[in-house]
């Protein structure tokens, strides 16, 4: 039952069992008491499938012996707290965050929301919320009875340039269901997320977990998923040159892990890690030239093949860490929270709490919580995007 305390924040692991509402009451208010620096802007609650039945007690016993205003989150199989990344461990974490002078706005959504839509303006309606209030928003979804694209497609153009940072929750091995939690209320359905604005800004590393290879070209002939020409010669030749170039020892690193690069933003100069959309590479035809890739690649946009495997994530990471150092030297992180796709952990790295721990190595002590999803949610150039294979991160910072 681990406790992190700074003075902005306080995070805990909470291992009892569901039905123990005297030791969660004692663990809560224990929890509440360490923060140092007045009220709860926020809490952030991911809780193991195992607590499903008992998902509302647990919530309102939270809020109550916690003295949280406002409390989101989702459930998952694998939860992560400060530098800990708990993947078999079960229990609840939980994050109190003292946001100053922040406006903070919580909304519910779900399908039918998202039918209804009929353009920006009924979502700033809905929500209350309109571009210039929100630096951005903290999502958590149910993925099995949204259409995320259209949901998606929707937020962004509702509120453009807005990061949208968070997770599709994870439930029960084998079972399509999973929890969205909003103050007391639990959602099998829809999904729930927050606004953040006022004196606090939104920032956020989104690792997609590969290093790029080769240099990057200029897309010449694009129909639906199929990359046909690169820089006027057929695709599948620019990448079979691209990956012959390698050194022996790379080749063999990137065969079996190769993906593709698309770049979010043609008006930059130069273009480096983040700036790139990474989706699969589904195939290659050496007759007709063309490959196929997870997206639907544009005439003129360009791309650069990536390779994808542990140490490519753990130097994306480390080095898109690094850079959010430097550029928020001068700022407060008042904590974070991290959303780390169940296909990374141990079976990637093969060791315990290596995403979670490189947070706390380049960003000092952070009070952290998130989850293990089955899809991540966070910007690549102006536009939101479901990640896979991703560590996003959300900070809460002073502007």
């Amino acid at each position: 039952m681990q406790i992190f305390v700074n003075e902005f924040s306080v995070t805990g692991h909470w291992d009892g069992e569901p039905g123990d509402e005297a030791g969660l009451r004692e663990w809560a208010e224990s929890l509440r008491a360490g923060l140092r620096a007045g009220e709860v802007t926020l809490g952030t609650v991911f809780m193991h499938p195992d607590f499903f039945a008992q998902a509302a007690e647990t919530l309102e016993l939270l809020r109550v012996h916690a003295r949280i205003p406002l409390l989101v989150g989702c459930s998952g199989q694998g939860l992560v707290v400060n530098g800990y990344e708990l993947e078999n461990l079960g229990g609840l974490v939980l994050g109190l965050y003292h946001l100053p002078e922040a406006e903070v706005r919580a909304t519910r959504f779900d399908q039918a929301m998202i039918e209804a839509a009929s353009g920006p303006d009924w979502w700033w309606k809905t929500t209350g919320v309109r571009p210039e209030n929100t630096d951005g928003w903290l999502v958590f979804v149910d993925p099995f009875h949204l259409d995320g694209d259209s949901w998606l497609a929707q937020w962004n153009e509702a509120w453009p340039g807005r990061p949208m940072i968070g997770g599709l929750a994870t439930g029960p091995k084998g079972e399509p269901r999973s929890q969205v939690y909003l103050d007391g209320e639990v959602f099998e359905d829809g999904g729930v997320a927050v606004s953040i604005g006022g004196g606090i800004r939104l920032e956020r590393v989104v690792s997609q977990g590969c290093t790029p290879i080769g240099q990057p070209w200029t897309i010449t002939r694009a129909e639906g998923n199929l990359i046909r020409e690169i820089g006027n010669r057929p695709a599948y030749e620019v990448l079979a040159d691209t990956f012959n170039s390698l050194p022996a020892d790379e080749q063999e690193r990137v065969r079996g892990n190769l993906l593709v690069g698309l770049v979010a933003d043609e008006y930059k100069e130069d273009f480096r890690r983040g700036d790139f959309l990474i989706r699969n590479l589904l195939g290659g035809d050496p007759k007709s030239g063309a490959l196929a890739v997870g997206a639907h690649p544009r005439t003129g946009q360009s791309v650069q093949f990536q390779c994808r495997d542990a140490e490519s994530a753990s130097e994306d990471l480390a080095a898109l860490l690094d850079r959010a150092r430097r550029e928020l030297r001068h700022r407060t992180i008042f904590g974070g929270c991290l959303c780390l796709c169940n296909g990374r952990g141990r079976q990637m790295f093969q060791r315990p709490h290596h995403d979670a721990d490189l947070v706390q190595q380049f960003l000092g002590p952070t009070g952290v919580t998130g989850f293990f999803c089955n899809g991540e949610l966070g910007p690549i150039g102006d536009r939101n995007h479901l990640h896979g294979y991703t560590a996003s991160l959300a900070l809460f910072t002073s502007r």
